[in-house]
């Protein structure tokens, strides 16, 4: 008996090994199959169906450049029209105008909400997806009406001084235009989701001005793969974008920084700094999951986007700071010019302003006011150092935090990294711990929760199936 369970064992051993062998060889074979009837990624310009694909990439990043022009200078429209100024600074104009004027300003933001949301649903009778979804389980196919109506609703609620993000609208439109064209083209479903995601990364690049950012936040982040049949599609079409978008848009860093030295104790603050943001990502990426899958249905969804952004306009009269996407609290923060204080107060106000609005059915993005929670939480765990490390300014701490909370909570390290050093124009001098701050931060984070600020929408099964579908680099099924 033991004698034959010993010969059974090696023979039962090498007929599993056969199986996976021969398992392996099929998908080796449909992979194959696949490129020669071109429908995966061409890898040159003389592979099977490259001139479709490779066309469609070039239209994808002309077309979503100049999409992406005419939504900031929406938002720019909008805002000089409701703040006054010049459009470009709505902390400068919220601090000079009267406190009716805030309310009735959210005010207005929450009715346009009202509003465009029932047109929207009189017009289409498809409901939203959101961009990553479409990505990974709808092969990149997205609503192209309401998925752009609802992209010109948000930039206009940015305007207004919504607390959410300015790109997500031209992510969707980016996005949307790469399923247009993958139409047009009959692109394969593989490269159609590849489009997709590159679309809505070149949207960021062009409203940005982070060509190479934007490249990677679309494979690393949207399309979950750093792959390099993935990287020149994804190139090629933030760098159109971006170089179309030029032509409207000025070439100048997002973000202007003072001269920052590094210092040995200063990267061991960025690795005990970035492990705490990391646990901090983790609550704010379940608090925007839970926004997310929360939002009100039935006669609440008109009447809570009102409540939620009026209350943001009566708390702005004291704290105009939380207006808008965040892009002037960062900024204050990176030159050091927010008091103690205050920092405390944006760190608590600024999230629960943003999450409260996306909650009651606020289309925006999260890009740019995670970023700024980011510095404001970053410059409040180096106000202790600032007493151990006198000569260090402020500002630095704040950066390395924003670097650090964007990373973590968009499981991009990466494309973080870059994005940041692009949006400020940065050069080496404060990249060490930046990336000791993002590796610390990323890792706490995606130990303890596996989703992204992205994947908010996502039912459990859902990520599931994409982290399995990623980490193995296999289709999803079923």
């Amino acid at each position: 008996m033991i004698g034959s369970k010993i010969l059974r064992e090696p023979v039962q051993n090498q007929s599993r090994l056969s199986i996976k062998m021969l398992e392996e060889a099929g998908k080796d074979q449909a992979n194959t199959d696949r490129y020669v009837r071109g429908e995966a990624i061409p890898a040159t310009l003389l592979s099977p169906g490259a001139g479709r694909f490779w066309l469609a990439v070039f239209l994808t990043g002309i077309f979503t450049g100049l999409g992406a022009a005419a939504l900031t200078r929406i938002v720019q429209m909008v805002q000089h029209f409701v703040w006054g100024g010049s459009g470009l600074n709505i902390l400068e104009t919220a601090e000079s105008v009267s406190p009716s004027h805030h309310a009735s300003a959210l005010l207005s933001a929450g009715l346009v909400t009202v509003v465009g949301t029932l047109i929207l649903r009189q017009v289409t009778n498809a409901n939203s997806i959101d961009v990553t979804a479409a990505i990974w389980f709808h092969a990149g196919r997205l609503p192209w009406v309401r998925t752009v109506g609802s992209a010109l609703l948000s930039v206009i609620n940015v305007g207004m001084g919504a607390p959410l993000g300015r790109e997500g609208a031209p992510k969707q439109v980016g996005a949307v235009l790469a399923n247009l064209f993958s139409d047009k083209g009959k692109l394969s479903d593989e490269q159609r989701k590849l489009l997709v995601a590159c679309g809505a990364g070149a949207g960021m690049a062009a409203a940005y001005g982070v060509p190479l950012g934007g490249a990677l936040f679309a494979i690393e982040v949207l399309r979950g793969m750093l792959a390099l049949r993935f990287v020149l599609p994804a190139l090629i079409t933030s760098i159109v974008a971006t170089g179309v978008s030029w032509i409207f848009l000025p070439d100048a860093p997002t973000y202007h920084l003072p001269k920052f030295t590094n210092s040995y104790p200063l990267m061991l603050w960025a690795l005990v700094a970035g492990s705490v943001i990391g646990l901090f990502s983790v609550g704010y990426i379940r608090a925007v999951t839970w926004a997310e899958t929360r939002r009100p249905t039935g006669w609440l969804r008109y009447i809570s986007p009102v409540i939620a952004l009026t209350l943001v306009g009566v708390v702005s009269i004291r704290f105009p700071q939380i207006l808008g996407n965040g892009k002037d609290i960062a900024q204050l923060a990176f030159d050091s010019r927010i008091a103690p204080l205050l920092l405390l107060s944006l760190v608590f106000l600024k999230p629960v302003a943003t999450i409260g609005s996306l909650g009651s059915g606020v289309p925006g993005g999260l890009f740019t006011p995670s970023l700024s929670f980011g510095a404001v939480l970053g410059g409040v765990l180096g106000l202790v150092c600032t007493h151990f490390m006198p000569g260090t300014p402020a500002g630095i701490y704040a950066l390395l935090g924003a670097g650090a909370l964007l990373a973590a909570t968009t499981q991009g390290p990466v494309s973080a990294v870059v994005l940041l050093m692009e949006l400020t124009g940065g050069d080496r001098r404060f990249i060490l711990p930046l990336l000791i701050a993002v590796g610390a931060a990323t890792i706490v984070t995606r130990t303890i929760e596996p989703r992204s600020i992205y994947d908010a929408k996502l039912t459990d099964k859902e990520i599931e199936a994409r982290m399995r579908a990623r980490d193995q680099s296999l289709p999803i099924t079923g």
